[in-house]
């Protein structure tokens, strides 16, 4: 076995941490709804979490999002109603109007869970009385103790159970987990189809109908670095996990398509043949966004679970400076492949204390902080430059074909400084 990974400079122990700057994990479901075509999210708590996921989705008037809440009145919080029986309602009237759903999850939230509604048990009830027609499961999207991308890991550790055994005699095939944006999924379809991988199964899948088939005979492979407990899961069913650093930028796609290579023998020539022309493009378009980030140092709040391989992103392929990276938790076995590759010198810090970290900030004046809407707001107040670390989970960036897209989101914010200071 490896030795485990030791991080360049740790900036405060993992132990030492303070209150978090983030979304709850219910913003997740912004994404989520567009990725399953036929499913529905249902969110029991707060007229709060109501407005968050609506200010978040930014859902036109036009639009019919896959989301609602069920709002918790103040005789739900007294104990006063019977909240089956208002669940019951809610997804009855629910499923009367909106008859394409074929798959309902009921998400917990802060309030929910405070007041102790039951909703695994609240879903299996429904899934039984609804039968065939629609799947109901559950799943927790709380911020009360989780950043809000873990509500994507939640909801596809939700989905794993559900997923048809693999027939043992079956060849092995490839499961890319984690939610991508359709033409990048299609993307990699097609890279992988070129590699010669006949059988490339995606979670989550567009359809509720399409449930891939996970047993022993199936390689996971992550595009994002934040479904630890997903991974675990699958892990259970006898799948196992590629080990890569993710999909961002060229190299990072050519790291993770290699990793699939290597698991299905793929031949070198083969690889080089297949991947040299979408290189060449990343290069191509990251490299007109260099002058502008080459040399400019880089501060990470902890938000998004992205920051690590942003960080290997903008070093490796951009030559900017980070000078310190924030995760609201770092899992080293997920992101091994990526702390390999981080430069040395920078600090490293798991769910540091906000208030610390707001110091250390203000004192490096860095030329660029990427963090949450939260801080945003208030560091360019104070002369800083920032990035809505948010957008990067609403924006179609990983594949070489995003390479630029995503280089040029974090030289934006730059061009901007510079246009407003001339």
């Amino acid at each position: 076995m490896n030795a485990p990974f030791v991080p360049p400079v740790c900036a405060e122990p993992p132990v030492k941490r303070g209150q978090r700057e983030v979304f709850c994990g219910l913003t997740s479901i912004v994404w989520l709804h567009r990725k399953i075509q036929d499913a529905f999210f249902l969110v029991v708590g707060s007229r709060t979490c109501a407005h968050l996921i609506q200010s978040a989705a930014g859902v036109m008037i036009f639009a019919e999002p896959r989301f609602a809440t069920a709002i918790l009145e103040e005789r739900d919080l007294a104990g006063l109603a019977d909240i089956d029986e208002e669940l019951d309602r809610a997804a009855s009237r629910l499923l009367e109007r909106r008859q394409d759903i074929k798959l309902l999850f009921l998400v917990a939230s802060c309030p929910s869970e405070v007041i102790k509604i039951d909703l695994v048990r609240a879903a299996a009830r429904l899934d039984k009385r609804l039968g065939a027609n629609v799947r109901v499961l559950s799943y927790s999207g709380s911020g009360v103790e989780t950043t809000f991308t873990q509500g994507e890991d939640s909801c596809l550790a939700a989905l794993v159970p559900e997923l048809p055994a693999e027939p043992a005699s079956a060849a092995p095939s490839l499961l890319v987990v984690g939610a991508l944006a359709d033409v990048v999924e299609d993307q990699f379809a097609r890279l992988f189809a070129e590699l010669g991988l006949a059988d490339v199964r995606f979670l989550p899948m567009r359809r509720a109908g399409a449930m891939p088939a996970v047993g022993p005979n199936t390689f996971v492979l992550l595009a994002q670095p934040f479904l630890a407990e997903t991974a675990r899961v699958l892990e259970t069913r006898g799948a196992k996990r590629l080990d890569a650093p993710f999909p961002l930028g060229g190299e990072g796609t050519t790291l993770w398509l290699k990793a699939a290579a290597d698991a299905f023998g793929v031949s070198s020539r083969r690889f080089e043949d297949v991947t040299a022309p979408g290189r060449a493009r990343a290069e191509t378009a990251v490299a007109r966004h260099a002058p502008k980030l080459a040399g400019k140092r880089i501060f990470f709040f902890p938000d998004s679970q992205l920051e690590i391989p942003l960080a290997r992103f903008l070093s490796r392929e951009l030559g900017a400076q980070p000078i310190e990276v924030a995760q609201p938790y770092i899992h080293r076995g997920l992101l091994a492949e990526e702390l390999a590759l981080l430069p040395e010198g920078l600090r490293l810090s798991e769910g540091p204390d906000v208030e610390t970290q707001l110091d250390r900030c203000r004192a490096e004046r860095p030329d660029l902080t990427v963090c949450g809407l939260g801080l945003a707001n208030p560091l360019e107040a104070e002369g800083l430059t920032t990035k809505w670390s948010i957008e990067l989970l609403f924006t179609p960036i990983q594949g070489y074909e995003q390479a630029g897209d995503l280089a040029e989101l974090f030289a934006r914010p730059l061009v901007r400084r510079s246009r407003l200071e001339v």
